[in-house]
């Protein structure tokens, strides 16, 4: 029987071993999953924190521009005049919408002329680089 025993002890002492081995995988699994989770967590903070920093200093801006646009000395004076241009473009360009849509509404709706096609030119043989130059100097 020694050596029942003896195998049973070495047995239980292998599955002690591989548990105690598995229970330390386990906790390191677990404690890289928390790390990496709060590290997640926090940089989905930063991201929203940045988002409303963009938000709040468009607005900021947006304030600025609607209280100081017509102010001479203004040291963003040329900023300001830089924005107004762009929204004169803007509405320019909303106002074309604008129009388009109403042309496009007013017309029929017959199918457009086909575009025709492009012609190809002809191929000519290439000149010569002595006959090249002598047609440039000769103009």
């Amino acid at each position: 029987m020694p050596n029942y025993d003896d195998f049973k002890r070495k047995a239980k002492d292998a599955l002690d071993s591989f548990a105690d081995a598995s229970v330390d995988a386990y906790k390191t699994a677990e404690e890289k999953t928390r790390v990496l989770a709060r590290k997640t967590k926090l940089r989905a903070g930063i991201v929203n924190d940045k988002a409303t920093v963009r938000r709040l200093s468009v607005d900021l801006g947006s304030r600025y521009y609607k209280k100081y646009k017509d102010d001479e000395a203004s040291e963003f004076r040329q900023i300001c005049e830089e924005i107004t241009c762009a929204y004169d473009r803007i509405a320019a360009k909303e106002e074309e919408i604008a129009e388009l849509k109403k042309n496009a509404s007013t017309k029929t709706t017959e199918a457009p002329a086909p575009i025709p096609e492009p012609e190809p030119e002809p191929v000519s043989e290439p000149v010569s680089e002595p006959e090249a130059n002598k047609d440039t100097t000769e103009e």
